[in-house]
């Protein structure tokens, strides 16, 4: 399959190199329209004093480019291999780009709800819907007209979903990052990510450092971690897109079509632009011939908004800011909550009630399986979910499970961590 480009240019673009990155007032619609948002909610969750974190958002465009943000997440935190659950009920990863799209794959599944509770005329012979005409003119979404997909929802014509993030994403898109350098010489300062095996390191004089275009992991405090970095999620899901396996059931796949990031203070427009085409693009395009329809490489337009506001400026040195705890949780559907990054649960979780199903967050796997297992009673779909575990629903995806398996047998993602099998042995 040839690379995929994004088919609505956003105004006056006329390409995505880095030359003309900075002549666009793309990047600032879209920093600001994530800003309005964010500027909306109220104070818990945000950093306080010298705290910073990390925000990101998933938004949605329309023929004319009206924006508008469906999905928003920040956070800098990831929980240890040893604090893993294997119920499901607890966030693994806490980084921003990870909670935005949780928080946008619960707004894709109660798009998805919406036309359920409307639609009329469902045909069981065939898992096909027909839309009374005010369902259809209302949501996201459009059923397949072809084949391949029939049966299956996707974006409308025209409709097109875009990444921002408030910096370059942890792992591959920032270790040559001018930040990330003086992050990892400061010995107070823990580095971003840490290399997935000894292979993947380059060694001189007794110190290693992370070897470009690998799979890079988060770091744990003290512990361990099995979370790969937010630059190695973001190009899979250049292959695989941001829906996930379970929603494949539903929906095509669902590519981004712009990536947004805030310009940094260490490093110049150009610089920052071609971090991101070497790490969410060029690393993945030797899957491209691997690959069956609907699935191929995505290359999404990229973009650098302005430097974002204080509490999302990282400094050189850790003794100038802290890193905030908490991630918010937000989408355009009515979620709206807060995570303990280093716990993975709901803010407030006190030890005593650490366990209670009321401190799990509605980003869990677990919460996540329960919005599958209620569409699928209501879709004539060909698996049963009864007494079956979220491993072997995530499997039954076939198709969404090649794709993924083309992006780790690729050369620079072969050292992708696989998860131990019994942390998704759990059922909705």
């Amino acid at each position: 399959m040839d690379s995929r480009s994004a088919t609505i240019i956003p105004p006056e673009s006329t390409s995505c190199s880095p030359e003309n990155v900075a002549e666009q007032p793309w990047g600032e619609k879209v920093s600001a329209a994530v800003a309005s948002i964010y500027n909306s909610l109220p104070k818990k969750g945000k950093p306080q004093g010298r705290e910073v974190t990390v925000l990101a958002a998933f938004l949605l465009s329309n023929h004319s480019q009206d924006l508008k943000v469906v999905a928003l997440g920040t956070g800098t935190k990831c929980i240890g291999h040893s604090r893993r659950s294997y119920r499901g009920d607890v966030v693994n990863d806490s980084h921003a780009e990870v909670i935005a799209r949780r928080s946008l794959l619960r707004y894709l599944y109660a798009e998805i709800d919406c036309i359920r509770k409307k639609c009329v005329d469902r045909s069981r012979s065939n898992g096909s819907l027909a839309l009374q005409s005010d369902v259809a003119n209302n949501s996201i979404f459009c059923l397949c007209s072809d084949k391949l997909g029939q049966g299956k929802f996707k974006l409308k014509p025209g409709w097109q979903l875009h990444l921002y993030v408030s910096q370059l994403p942890c792992g591959d898109a920032s270790l040559n990052s001018q930040l990330f350098t003086s992050l990892s010489s400061s010995s107070s300062e823990k580095r971003s990510t840490e290399c997935v095996s000894p292979e993947d390191s380059a060694c001189q004089n007794g110190a290693c450092f992370q070897v470009t275009g690998t799979v890079q992991k988060k770091p744990g405090r003290g512990d361990t971690t099995l979370s790969v970095s937010c630059s190695d999620k973001i190009a899979r899901w250049n292959v695989v897109g941001v829906q996930g396996a379970l929603l494949s059931c539903f929906v095509e796949p669902v590519y981004i079509s712009s990536i947004t990031v805030g310009a940094s203070q260490f490093d110049s427009e150009n610089s920052v632009a071609d971090h991101l085409r070497r790490s969410l693009h060029v690393r993945i395009t030797p899957v491209s011939d691997k690959l069956m329809e609907p699935f191929q490489v995505n290359k999404p337009l990229l973009w650098v908004a302005p430097v974002p506001p204080k509490e999302f400026q990282h400094s050189e040195t850790a003794l100038e800011t802290l890193t905030c705890g908490y991630s918010i949780c937000w989408n355009n559907a009515g979620l709206h909550e807060v995570i303990l990054g280093t716990t993975g649960r709901k803010q407030g979780t006190s030890a005593k009630g650490a366990m209670s199903p009321s401190t799990e967050s509605s980003l869990c796997k677990k919460r996540l399986l329960e919005l599958f297992v209620a569409l699928k009673q209501d879709y004539s779909l060909s698996c049963s979910v009864s007494e079956i575990t979220y491993r072997e629903l995530k499997e039954k995806a076939e198709e969404y499970n090649a794709a993924s398996k083309a992006v780790k047998a690729s050369p620079h993602f072969i050292n992708w961590l696989l998860k131990p099998q019994n942390f998704e042995s759990f059922s909705g």
